[in-house]
């Protein structure tokens, strides 16, 4: 019971199951993939028209449209975030004069990224907390180390997709200004921020001097992502990205999914984050009547459509009983397990739960049923 599933065996049990919360795009066949960019081009361009080469056509119009969702006037698409990061802390590393990176210990570029940044560009990272939240302003402000920009990753996937509020967040920016810091935001997920900050897409990124967004993760891409700022500094981005292996041929699949996701999930992700709320709440109610030992992060209400629950047992056995119930109820509440990583203590495990659309149609009292059943297939 130690052992998890076989992965093809997970797919399987969450591919048809027929309640689930969010659906993964790793659940997707080839054929369902096919038949998405099939039905999305058809609804965005004329099919008729011819595919990009290094970086035109459709690539351009994709770039534009991110640029003006977020307020910038300027965007280019990266074929991986890992590079579009690298990348901007590259050039701002060069126009700063200051190798330094500041930024949480959990970031994406330090936990799961095999050292890229000092690899590859030499930079150095210095972290301002190691609590599992986002700095504040006073820890900006009073670190005792220059550094020359400042990486915020909104939501802080780690410590369970937590968000500063606005009054914080504009603080902490702040503080980096006075310290003549750069800031830029890791946004892969930025697209489900507004709901909690009460702004749009354009008054938050407006706080940063760039921003990096991905388009498979909250929109359902095929891959992909953008980096976007000023227009001086997204020219510099792109003779980067050349030199860094992301000037493909063509790129039309990854950026008409993205294309796709911005136009289908992007106006939903505000229905989603609420009612995640309503899912939290069923799930934490249930878990406390149970009377076992549980800890979702964010406490309360999640800042975002999705959030972490940690449970006190291996994650193969916890992962099998999420298998089974999906495969014997047809109702997949939980996904895979993981080992507690580096902000929790051996002997446990922690999984994500999103809510996207199909989750819209959960109850409480489905939410509530799932967990009781969940739980009486435990040891």
């Amino acid at each position: 019971m130690g052992d998890l599933p076989d992965r093809r065996r997970m797919l399987a049990a969450w591919r048809n199951a027929s309640k689930v919360l969010w659906r993964s795009p790793a659940e997707r066949t080839v054929r369902d993939r096919l038949a998405e960019l099939a039905a999305g081009g058809a609804q965005l361009l004329d099919p008729d028209e011819p595919v990009d080469m290094y970086g035109d056509g459709l690539v351009e119009t994709l770039e534009q449209t991110v640029a003006a969702l977020l307020g910038f006037p300027a965007a280019a698409f990266f074929p991986t975030g890992t590079m579009a990061q690298q990348v901007a802390l590259r050039c701002w590393a060069q126009r700063t004069g200051n190798p330094v990176v500041a930024l949480h210990p959990t970031a994406h570029p330090e936990l799961h990224e095999r050292a890229a940044l000092t690899s590859l560009t030499g930079l150095r990272t210095v972290h301002l907390t190691g609590e599992p939240r986002p700095p504040t302003a006073d820890e900006v402000r009073k670190f005792d180390e220059e550094f020359g920009t400042l990486l915020l990753e909104l939501p802080l996937r780690e410590a369970g997709f937590v968000l500063p509020s606005l009054e914080e967040l504009t603080a902490v920016v702040a503080a980096a200004r006075d310290r003549q810091a750069i800031v830029h935001v890791d946004g892969a997920r930025i697209w489900e921020c507004p709901p909690h900050f009460g702004r749009t897409l354009p008054e938050i990124a407006a706080l940063a001097d760039s921003v990096y967004v991905s388009f498979y993760k909250s929109l359902g891409g095929i891959s992909g992502a953008a980096l976007a700022g000023p227009e001086s500094f997204v020219a510099e981005a792109k003779a980067w990205r050349h030199r860094y292996g992301g000037q493909l041929f063509t790129q039309f699949p990854a950026a008409l999914s993205a294309m796709h996701g911005l136009e289908q999930e992007l106006p939903r992700l505000a229905s989603y984050v609420e009612h995640a709320g309503v899912v939290a709440t069923a799930l934490q109610e249930e878990l406390a009547a149970a009377g076992v030992w549980w800890q979702m992060q964010p406490e309360g209400r999640p800042h975002t459509h999705q959030f972490r629950v940690w449970l006190p047992h291996a994650p193969g056995v916890l992962t099998t009983a999420a298998v089974e119930q999906a495969e014997q109820t047809g109702v997949a509440l939980f996904r895979r397990w993981y080992p507690p990583g580096p902000l929790g203590p051996p002997g446990l495990a922690v999984t994500e739960v999103s809510v996207t659309s199909p989750g819209l149609a959960w109850t409480a009292d489905d939410v509530r049923q799932a967990t009781r059943n969940f739980l009486a297939r435990l040891p």
